[in-house]
């Protein structure tokens, strides 16, 4: 089995038991990973079809215990991908509907002062979930939206001078439409660069648009969803993401992309020193996900987009241009070299283990 990483918080993950997980032996400690991943992803798809990529990557975030930005028009499954994942995994689930009068202590709880007692007794808020699904996170002031800055980084949050953890696995969920939308407030940069990935949802085709349709008729699919595995799992899952091998070509590379966004004639500000952190990690998750104990460039590659482009910021000549940050993070990527890995930077991880 997997290594039982340490937990801690307020809420504690549940007990993995009841979802028919194969157990996986020493000798292939990807097993239960592989097994997990893909009833995840198989029970988001039943909900969210005819998008490809979306549940992969959804999925890879969460492994990589990052934060997942959903950014789209009103009314193409926004919020319903984040309830997907939340009720594919038993956990514990918090949902804030972000509005213009949300108050930062809404998000993470309150002092209360019991007269009885003569004491103050600590309320917490949404974010001491698992799971937080952020409802139109720029609909709310810059202020309320800053209260999530300690607890995406650092996995806790002060409250009156008292720092308080928040549990384990913990993700934070957020849409968000586009800022030309009515009423919205744009996203402070230092938000925007705490997600590890943003993703577009788009529209459906037509057979996947005909298929919501007749499954939505009549019903609701999130109200047949059932949990799939549970926190205990996915945090088992994480601590093995974290031991994927990732050789020092594999990591040049990523440093390679990262700082050719600093040097782009067309961006204003390039990408953080975290975004090559991020990126890797998630990297890492998406190898996992596909059996293997080891990053190759590809996996880079397919994550370069939705992990750097959003914490771009365009210089005014591109904005005036129609020059988005996804299309320069593909001509980065297309025009910086590919390292080719030999035999020992895929298995020398494996042989000293």
């Amino acid at each position: 089995m997997l290594p039982d990483p340490p937990t801690s918080g307020l809420v504690e993950p549940r007990a993995t038991a009841g979802y028919g997980a194969p157990q996986a032996s020493q000798s292939n400690p990807l097993g239960e990973l592989v097994a997990v991943t893909s009833r995840v992803r198989a029970a988001i798809e039943t909900v969210v079809s005819g998008r490809p990529g979306l549940a992969e990557l959804t999925v890879a975030v969460l492994l990589a215990e990052g934060h997942l930005l959903i950014e789209d028009v009103p009314g193409v499954g926004k919020t319903t991908l984040a309830k997907a994942l939340a009720k594919s995994i038993d956990c514990h689930v918090g949902r804030i509907q972000f509005t213009p009068d949300l108050l930062p202590s809404d998000l993470t709880g309150v002092n209360i002062f019991r007269t009885g007692s003569h004491e103050f007794e600590f309320r917490p808020g949404p974010v001491f979930n698992n799971i937080v699904i952020g409802d139109e996170i720029n609909r709310a002031s810059p202020k309320t939206q800053s209260a999530l800055l300690e607890c995406m980084e650092e996995g806790q949050t002060t409250v009156d001078g008292t720092t308080h953890m928040l549990p384990r696995p913990f993700l934070v969920v957020a849409t968000q439409n586009p800022v030309e939308m009515e009423g919205t407030y744009p996203l402070p940069e230092a938000q925007r660069d705490r997600f590890m990935a943003r993703i577009t949802v788009g529209y459906p085709d037509l057979d996947a648009e005909m298929l919501m349709l007749e499954r939505q008729e009549a019903e609701n699919p999130l109200a047949h969803l059932s949990p799939v595995t549970d926190g205990a799992t996915i945090l088992r899952c994480a601590a093995l993401v974290r031991t994927v091998y990732a050789s020092p070509a594999v990591k040049r590379y990523v440093i390679a992309l990262v700082t050719a966004t600093r040097e782009h004639q067309g961006l204003k500000l390039g990408a953080s020193p975290r975004a090559s952190l991020q990126l890797l990690r998630a990297a890492k998750a998406l190898a996992a996900m596909s059996g293997r104990d080891y990053v190759l460039p590809d996996d880079v590659q397919r994550l370069a987009r939705p992990v750097i482009s959003h914490r771009l910021i365009l210089t005014t000549e591109s904005r005036l241009g129609g020059v988005g940050s996804e299309a320069i993070v593909d001509q980065i990527v297309q025009q910086t070299p590919v390292p080719a890995l030999d035999a020992s930077d895929r298995h020398v991880h494996r042989n000293s283990r």
